[in-house]
């Protein structure tokens, strides 16, 4: 099996079988022995050809009479890497990208198939000029949405609120690979000590600027090679992601609760800041994902981390006015990391913005019941959008006189920020986009 097939592959399961595309990724390339090469050749495709998903559509549509849907999956599928290649790709040879089309319809179609899709690449490859962007000026949703390979309602929302410029500059950033990011476990390590011992294990890396222990890598090997992190010198973590255990200010011997803790990359730093003094209570509903903040926290040789499979929204029910701290990192529609997820912004759709805030506001609500007097509260998502973030946390203190709003980025440890509730954005910060907030019950 090829690149190409191996490819076709991945891109069937997640468009038929709504795989997630660095699950099937991963899961499909280790049952191959393939060449780094063709490696990063395949991810290219794979990512490359579900994120321009609509647009390619858009483009096959300019050389094609029949409907898509009359189209077989994988025929379809064939067609979308064929384009991606031929309008994306300008190392792939024209040539090359419409020969190895037609060798896999041969393999998953007909005669008359691979005849169709020969006839359309090439006329593709011979006529690139036919497919012309909508006029900026005239209508930039859709000419943004084209161009930068985004649902037009998603890009709606943010040309209204940003206006086109900065919608634009976020688009651009979505579809840029994000650096990789390291939290330091300073409890068996400082950072200098680990940027040594990942330079010699062939890491390109240099410090944060945004958080004391955190690290990004610029080059690197499998990350399943590296002797530091099946030690436990660190934990995979995204900069902002980081950034929300230092505003909730663990101590030493308190007992803290991460309500949405799986798969504890929030609950292991908490515990690395309380100096593995204490207990952090790490709830989830999914087992399966507690069975990995379990796994990280062996790991990185942390034993105050007690895990419970618990629905986020009765915990006051068990554990009223007793922890000293609370997080509540809600789930969201994770528009503040989809240049981590190729697929995920067309799974999306605007309804989440209707049922989201209804669950994260009783989730908010349950784990509220769990502060103590003087204890604090913690608000995050990984998301941009206000319905979520700040109208979630005003609504929660118009009916919670108990919890005052306190300054979120002034417990930043290394970056000031002013804002009380803090929004940071990809195209802005250059880190995921990640709404932080702070309450303290004062009463």
């Amino acid at each position: 099996m090829d690149a190409r097939e191996i490819a076709l592959k991945i891109i069937n399961d997640v468009t038929s079988n709504h795989a997630y595309a660095n699950i099937a990724l991963v899961r499909e390339l280790n049952r191959h022995k393939i060449s780094d090469q063709d490696r990063r050749f395949i991810t290219e495709l794979v990512y490359g050809t579900i994120k321009a998903g609509e647009t390619l559509d858009w483009i096959i549509g300019h050389y094609v009479t029949r409907s898509l849907n009359k189209v077989a999956p994988v025929i379809l599928n064939i067609l979308r890497m064929g384009m991606y290649q031929i309008f994306f790709l300008s190392k792939v040879p024209v040539s090359a990208a419409c020969n190895q089309a037609v060798e896999l319809t041969k393999k998953y179609g007909h005669t008359g198939t691979v005849k169709f899709v020969n006839a359309v690449l090439r006329n593709a490859g011979r006529g690139p000029e036919k497919v012309i962007y909508p006029d900026r000026e005239k209508n930039i949703v859709k000419f943004l949405a084209l161009k930068y390979f985004h649902p037009q309602w998603m890009v709606a929302r943010w040309v209204k609120r940003l206006g086109a410029d900065a919608a634009e500059e976020l688009c651009q950033i979505n579809n840029v690979t994000p650096a990789l990011s390291l939290r330091t476990n300073t409890l068996k390590n400082t950072r200098e000590e680990l940027l040594d011992i990942l330079n010699l294990e062939g890491v390109s890396a240099e410090a944060s600027v945004w958080t004391p222990e955190g690290i990004v890598c610029h080059s690197y090997p499998a990350l399943s090679t590296l002797k530091s992190l099946r030690d436990g010198l660190f934990q995979i973590q995204d900069e902002s992601s980081m950034l929300v255990a230092h505003v909730l200010a663990p101590k030493p011997d308190e007992f803290i609760i991460d309500a949405c803790g799986a798969p504890g990359g929030k609950s292991t730093h908490i515990a690395t800041l309380m100096e593995n003094k204490g207990r952090v209570l790490s709830t989830d509903i999914y087992e399966h994902k507690l069975a990995l903040t379990q796994e990280n926290a062996q790991r990185l040789g942390l034993t105050i981390i007690d895990v419970q499979s618990l629905d986020a929204t009765t915990l006051g029910d068990n554990y009223a006015r007793q922890a000293d701290k609370v997080l509540v990192d809600a789930p969201c529609s994770g528009l503040g990391v989809l240049r981590r997820k190729a697929d995920s912004r067309w799974r999306k759709t605007e309804d989440m913005f209707k049922e989201l805030p209804i669950l994260q506001m009783a989730i908010l609500k349950s784990a509220a019941e769990c502060v103590k007097l003087g204890g604090t509260l913690v608000y995050s998502t990984c998301t941009t959008e206000p319905e979520e973030n700040q109208d979630v946390v005003n609504n929660f203190l118009k009916g919670n006189p108990d919890f005052a709003l306190q300054h979120a980025g002034e417990m930043f440890p290394v970056t000031e920020n002013k804002a009380e509730m803090v929004q940071l954005w990809p195209h802005i910060d250059h880190v995921d986009g990640f709404f932080i907030s702070r309450l303290v019950r004062v009463k």
